[in-house]
């Protein structure tokens, strides 16, 4: 048993470390979703002749122990393998002998695994879904808890209008929200199967390709064979964008939370359980969560590159290049879902103090709100605008709630309209639980037992 190319020579070993690179250690995670691509395959190859009853049943068999083997971190990928397909076809064929040789008839190294990544980026991003929802909610809740405590809203960094810390946290909650629009989309180009297109051309037996798709759960079949290894980076980098968006929305969020909880502000106070200490000065606490979090957007964005440069000039059909858009992929799903997490801890056990958030209600924070007053009583705003502006310094101190609830059309600081949001939130819920339903059921049928989306995602 060798890799799945070997012929009658060994290949120069230098370059057998320069092509495997990290390979067999990526595919460490690859490994329960390719084992359940391969059992739908060898379901398909029993239905269409190519498999007796028997040798299906012995291999479906034999990929469901590897599964298990794997969950409990007992499966061995070896540099020699070169990645987890070789290592699942090895094993195969140790044990069932020529049944084993069987298994990829009728597919290429190629088709594989992109099922493989498909199935493992489906359940990746159905996590981060169900993160990014309940984030959103936990959001708004703070958003409705602290919806009429003011809080300085700025332009340019200077003091602009009077706003409320309801208001600000709402406004990345819908933020964060909009992001799965785009996620959402992403899911829909990858949710579907490219078993069957092999090397880019298809093969010349009777694959029944939408066998494959329903028993994996996939949504459809990616149609032309050649646009599925034409979209390979491509589809990649389709769900980095997606992701990114609401990781540049977290980043943005902490470079708020960073700077309005400085002394210097004492708006709010981070949990200490998520700050660091300084190697040499006692008193620190330092918000390195959240500046790393602001560095890993721009990591992510750097991943979303990598696989862009990559494929934008390559000739159509497959070409080895594609190899080095997995490593981006994988790191930049599991980095958007730690992205999440933490803030999601953050806002767990984020502070608010009222008292320093008043102080930032200086009397010039009202001048737009006194020449709006002033055209309400007949005189034109240009004229209103002047007087003010000519007038900052008489301007006097006024009880910053009655502005904070003065304004009502809708989404402003007195009328912030959360519900309409918790109740995107509820019907996004309801369909993410029923798609994840699904798929547990489609794994179920596979395996003859219950796996569900986080089995296939080690360390999560």
């Amino acid at each position: 048993m060798g890799k799945l190319w070997e012929k009658d020579y060994q290949v120069n070993s230098l370059l057998e470390d320069f092509t495997v690179g990290d390979d067999y250690i990526l595919d460490k995670s690859l490994v329960g979703a390719d084992c359940l691509a391969s059992i739908a395959h060898a379901k398909m190859l029993e239905k269409i002749g190519i498999l007796g009853l028997d040798e299906g049943e012995k291999l479906t068999g034999a990929l469901r122990i590897i599964i298990t083997a794997w969950l409990k971190n007992d499966f061995v990928i070896d540099k020699k393998d070169e990645d987890c397909h070789t290592a699942i076809e090895n094993r195969l064929i140790g044990q069932l002998g020529e049944t084993g040789k069987k298994i990829h008839t009728g597919r290429s190294r190629n088709d594989q695994v992109l099922a493989a990544l498909r199935v493992f980026t489906r359940e990746h991003l159905n996590i981060i879904t169900g993160e990014v929802l309940a984030l959103s909610r936990l959001m708004g809740e703070f958003a409705q808890k602290h919806s009429l405590v003011p809080m300085a809203g700025r332009t340019h960094m200077q003091i602009a209008m009077p706003s409320s810390v309801g208001l600000w946290a709402g406004a990345y909650a819908e933020e964060l929200f909009d992001s799965l629009v785009l996620i959402s989309s992403a899911y829909v180009l990858n949710d579907r199967s490219p078993l069957g297109s092999a090397a880019s051309y298809g093969v010349p037996l009777p694959l029944d390709r939408e066998m494959v798709a329903d028993l994996l759960g996939f949504s459809e079949v990616h149609n032309n064979v050649l646009a599925v290894q034409n979209g390979r980076g491509k589809i990649e980098s389709i769900v980095l964008d997606a992701l990114e968006q609401t990781v540049l929305t977290l980043a943005k969020l902490s470079s708020d939370l960073i700077l309005y909880s400085m002394p210097e502000f004492g708006y709010f106070s981070l949990p200490k359980e998520l700050c660091t200490g300084s190697s040499i000065m006692p008193q620190k606490k330092n918000p390195d969560g959240l500046e790393l979090l602001r560095a890993k957007a721009n990591v992510l964005s750097g991943y979303i590159t990598q696989i862009k440069g990559i494929i934008r000039n390559l000739p159509s059909g497959y070409n080895r290049d594609f190899q080095e858009t997995k490593g981006p992929l994988l790191k930049g799903l599991k980095l958007t879902l730690d992205c999440v997490r933490i803030m999601s801890l953050t806002f767990q056990n984020l502070t608010v103090h009222e008292d320093k958030l008043a102080k930032g209600f200086i009397p010039e924070i009202y001048a737009t709100d006194i020449a709006i007053d002033m055209v309400q009583k007949g005189e034109a705003f240009r004229d209103a605008y002047k007087k003010v502006g000519l007038s900052i310094d008489s301007l006097s101190e006024q009880n910053p709630r009655d502005y904070v609830m003065n304004r009502k059309s809708t989404g402003t600081t007195g009328n912030l309209n959360l519900e309409r949001l918790f109740a995107k939130i509820d019907d996004q819920e309801a369909l993410l639980d029923k798609r994840v339903n699904k798929l547990q059921q489609v794994y179920q049928n596979l395996l003859s037992q219950k796996l569900g989306s986080i089995d296939l995602i080690p360390g999560i």
